[in-house]
């Protein structure tokens, strides 16, 4: 029996040695890409991707090609990775771009895709026509209001933790506020993350998927191994999907407008037949619009608390525009308007948080000119954010918190970038994406950020927890893999972007703080 098995070994390994030397020799030698420049792996197998995914530093690994291998770098036999204004123009406005086969990977069912992941154009289109509404400026701002009572909860639980001199952990604060916000917004549900510890599973569940998703994106070979891959997450798993299998049965036992949601806007759209629990259009939607939806804002608040606790001037500045500008901390007070809107340094650092901390690449595949490039069909081509707002010629010192960059100052205080250069800035900063594939989410992550860090600005004083505790979220110097700079907000490239910290000491800002006890 073993000499078989040996035997039986030897004819395979006699077969597959040669089959791989050949498919790399093709990949190599005469692969239509084989003149981009490219780490030697890359070009040989998608498992380079899926490797520094797994490790959720595919970001990082991105960045340091560019800066060995230039604007346009090969990392996969059938992807180029571009770091340029043209190339992000070049794909995401173009008309002919379809998502690329990967997205696949992280479709539930194929026969209904999410929006999120819908590759033919017209589904897509025909999605978002639906579905972005509830996303849109009027729908916000009827739901501003429930929006704002979970921000009070925040705000109270700050409260809680200023008195007892405890530090926060930004990441989970801001993750619970996003999950219980969209969970509402979808289907007029709450979790109470916030209060109740029963489903705060839910933003670990949410980064594990996500992980799954963009490891299976780089490297598609992993995908049949799925059910194993799972194992350790299953039992969280099940309670997602039961947990959403309520949330769409007690919402559909409704009248459908009883709540201003997502699901008072779609049932107007599909049939019967389409708002089913799992054989209809709904069940996808729900579960990638909560986790798109639950942890994406989360990123921005998380890392504009870092940064502006490592940045006083910044920290001062904005809480100085917050407090001049409003005579309250109260939702009728800090609200969407104009007041907001004059606000220009809070989305100035908003709008720089995001420009450090930005989401992942999406990879596509079209055959078109990117940036001076003919593509051959079939080729994967995506514009890394990362690397691309961390680009030293549209960002000098890209890796320094500069809200300055963002603001057109009259006098000339701060930045001295010319209007050409804010201009080119502006051209380049693209985190919600561009054109038809743009994230529909973009109006709500504002109003969100802006509600909450407003609001919190008004009632606290914060600083970094003493000692260890609050080098958590930073990089640490010495480390040769990217994750070198202290100051730098770290992510983990995971599809939506993993993070801990920052940790935070809040502290009373005189008796403002007696409105939220109020509330309670």
């Amino acid at each position: 029996m073993a000499t078989t098995l040996y035997v039986a070994a030897t004819y395979i390994a006699l077969f597959f040695i040669p089959l791989c030397f050949l498919v790399a020799s093709y990949r190599l030698l005469f692969h239509p890409l084989h003149r981009y420049p490219g780490p030697f792996f890359a070009k040989v197998t998608e498992g380079y991707g899926g490797w520094f995914a797994i490790r959720k530093r595919l970001h990082l690994e991105t960045y340091r090609n560019f800066q060995k291998y230039g604007p346009v770098v090969r990392q996969a036999p059938n992807r180029l990775v571009f770091n340029t204004a043209t190339a992000l123009h070049d794909i995401y406005l173009n008309p002919r771009v379809t998502k690329g086969k990967a997205y696949r990977a992280s479709q539930m069912r194929a026969k209904y895709p999410s929006m999120i992941n819908a590759i033919d154009s017209n589904q897509h289109r025909r999605k978002k026509k639906y579905i972005s509404p509830v996303m849109g400026d009027r729908s916000m701002r009827i739901f501003e209001p429930t929006m704002s009572s979970q921000i009070d909860i925040f705000l109270r639980l700050l409260l809680e933790s200023s008195r007892n001199s405890s530090y926060v952990d930004m990441t989970q604060r801001c993750q619970r506020l996003g999950v219980d916000i969209v969970t509402l917004l979808a289907f007029g549900y709450r979790i109470n993350t916030q209060t109740d510890e029963t489903s705060r599973f839910l933003p670990a569940l949410i980064d594990n998927f996500s992980w799954r998703i963009s490891t299976y994106m780089q490297f598609p070979a992993l995908k049949p191994l799925e059910h194993l891959l799972i194992l350790s997450t299953l039992g969280r798993a099940v309670k997602f999907a039961n947990m959403v299998k309520s949330m769409i049965k007690t919402r559909m036992a409704q009248d459908k407008d009883a709540h201003h949601d997502l699901y008072s806007v779609v049932a107007g759209h599909l049939g019967k037949r389409q708002v089913g629990l799992y054989n209809g259009e709904l069940w996808p939607e729900a579960i990638l619009f909560i986790m798109a939806g639950g942890t994406t804002t989360a990123t921005a608040m998380s890392a504009l608390f870092f940064y502006l606790a490592r940045n006083p001037t910044a920290y001062a500045r904005l809480t100085a525009e917050i407090r001049s500008t409003f005579a309250s901390g109260r939702p009728d007070t800090i609200c969407s308007g104009s007041q907001l809107h004059s606000c220009k340094y809070l989305r100035a650092c908003i709008d720089e948080a995001m420009r450090m901390s930005p989401p992942v690449i999406t990879p596509i595949e079209e055959p078109f000119i990117i940036d001076g490039h003919v593509i051959p069909r079939g080729t994967q081509v995506a514009v890394s954010l990362y690397s691309l707002f961390h680009n030293e010629e549209y960002f000098p010192d890209s890796f320094a918190f500069k809200p300055e960059h963002w603001l057109e100052e009259a006098g000339g205080e701060g930045d001295d970038s010319s209007s050409t250069s804010r201009e080119s800035m502006r051209k380049v900063f693209a985190p919600f994406i561009l054109g038809d594939r743009s994230c529909a989410g973009r109006l709500m992550a504002y109003q969100e950020a802006s509600l909450t860090v407003a609001r919190t600005l008004w009632y606290f004083d914060f600083e970094l927890a003493p000692g260890k505790a609050g080098e958590v979220g930073g990089g640490t110097p010495g480390r040769a893999d990217g994750r070198h700079r202290a100051g730098e907000f770290q992510l983990e490239d995971i599809m939506v972007t993993g993070h801990t910290g920052p940790n935070l000491v809040f502290r009373l800002r005189g008796e403002f703080w007696k409105e939220l006890e109020l509330k309670g």
